[in-house]
């Protein structure tokens, strides 16, 4: 087990850009594929995560080119992917293995999805469950809710199906699935989650319409391959946005990151406690929006957190938990359950790690408490497997009177693999 010990910075200051997004790099991958043509990607994050979803595709008999710099997949079409002669692995990645599930359902082959032990610990019925409404034939442990999932490809028919919760996933998974259901599928939820499947099925050419809460597809629409330029990831950005803010005395230009109103949660929050960040040069590229970030520190208060906002910055809470603990006052976070069966219970992991920095705080079934601390003192974290529960402890280690150890951080490699060198990069001491 590695660790990494962050001493305190006296403040964070340049200009950088951070890693491709990973939600867009899966789906770029995802539907490059099944397109006609080529698909050429720039900016594909090659973290483990976005890695994993590529070799998948591959054992499906999809030929990608890389050259270091772009990607080029030539794509099979719809109905041209291959059935696997081994599982598919999907590492520690939950969008891998949620998406490929609604589009294997609809494949004429035999499948098989497995990962991590902390993937095969995830609930897989919230996908399972409306796919199985179209249809689809999946078999999991756990009574069909834990992987591995084995999936018998056949004919689906169109749904309308109303969510429960606000996930990108299930969404994703079941539009997916619709592009080989026969007629119309909808999807309706409680709140507007991220909308990059959407954007990126529409840039492809399928008959995508979206409306006042939620999203349908139609059947029967071949993809064609495109050009696209993967913008940096928010949610990326978004530790060194904590960073810059909670630090005394920094000012940290991040250029490149897409600013799609579905993820820009992170933001607003922010905003709301006192920051000082700005959105420069926005620009639209490959139908996401994109702008440079500019942050200056601040000093936060607390505020309360909850409703349509939580699903805009869902990935983003962890380090919205550092910056709470920096805060002045108290900050409440609710609706946000969802946080509960992420790559760990996000909740617990953080009220145990901010706990050990000296900050109080009080968990809630969906949510937490927590009161802002003058300085957080230094301690030993742990990252629990979690890539962002790591990041977001060594970034709460740059403002703490004392050196932060935080203990494995193997899991940053799924999403960031350069994050330890970038931040000490931009780190003065």
């Amino acid at each position: 087990m590695q660790s990494y010990t962050i001493k305190p910075a006296k403040s964070v200051r340049g200009e950088i850009s951070v890693p491709g997004d990973k939600s867009i790099s899966h789906r770029s991958i995802m539907l490059g594929s099944i397109a006609r043509g080529v698909t050429s990607v720039r900016g594909f994050l090659r973290g483990e995560d976005n890695l994993a979803t590529l070799g998948a595709f591959r054992a499906m008999g999809v030929e990608v080119e890389d050259d270091g710099e772009t990607l080029r997949i030539k794509g099979k079409g719809l109905h041209g992917l291959s059935e696997p002669s081994d599982v598919l692995d999907c590492g520690n990645s939950g969008t891998s293995m949620r998406l490929m599930t609604g589009l294997l359902a609809g494949q004429r082959f035999f499948s098989v999805l497995t990962g991590d032990k902390y993937l095969r610990n995830r609930p897989m019925k919230r996908v399972i469950e409306p796919l199985s409404s179209m249809g689809a034939s999946i078999f999991g442990r756990a009574g069909g809710d834990k992987a591995p999932l084995a999936i018998v490809g056949r004919e689906l028919a169109g749904t309308a199906y109303a969510s429960k919760v606000a996930s990108a996933q299930v969404k994703s998974a079941i539009l997916l699935a619709g592009l080989y259901a026969a007629g119309e599928t909808e999807v309706t939820e409680p709140h507007l989650s991220r909308d990059h499947s959407e954007r990126m099925l529409r840039y492809f050419g399928a008959d995508v319409d979206s409306f006042a809460g939620g999203v349908r597809v139609r059947s029967g629409r071949e993809l064609e391959g495109k050009d696209i330029t993967v913008p940096g990831d928010i949610s990326s950005a978004a530790f060194f946005m904590v960073a810059a803010l909670i630090v005394p005395g920094s000012e940290l230009l991040i250029r490149g990151v897409g600013v799609n109103p579905t993820r820009t949660g992170i933001i607003d929050i922010l905003t709301a406690m006192g920051a000082s960040i700005e959105l420069l040069d926005r620009r639209e590229i490959s139908g996401e929006p994109v702008a440079d970030i500019l942050v200056r520190s601040s000093g936060l208060h607390g505020i309360e957190i909850g409703g349509d906002l939580v699903p805009r910055a869902i990935d983003e809470f962890p380090v919205l938990c550092v910056a709470a603990s920096c805060a002045s006052g108290r900050t409440v976070i609710s609706d946000a359950r969802e946080l509960r069966v992420k790559e760990t219970d996000r909740i617990a992991a953080m009220a145990s790690n901010l706990g050990k920095a000296g900050v109080k705080t009080v968990e809630k079934e969906d949510g937490m408490e927590i009161w802002g601390v003058e300085r957080l003192q230094g301690c030993v974290a742990e990252s629990f497997g979690d890539h962002r529960i790591a990041m977001s402890m060594l970034i709460a280690g740059l403002a703490a009177a004392g050196d932060c150890t935080v203990n494995d951080i193997e899991c940053i490699a799924t999403s960031f693999p350069d994050f330890i060198p970038l931040l000490e990069r931009v780190a003065a001491r």
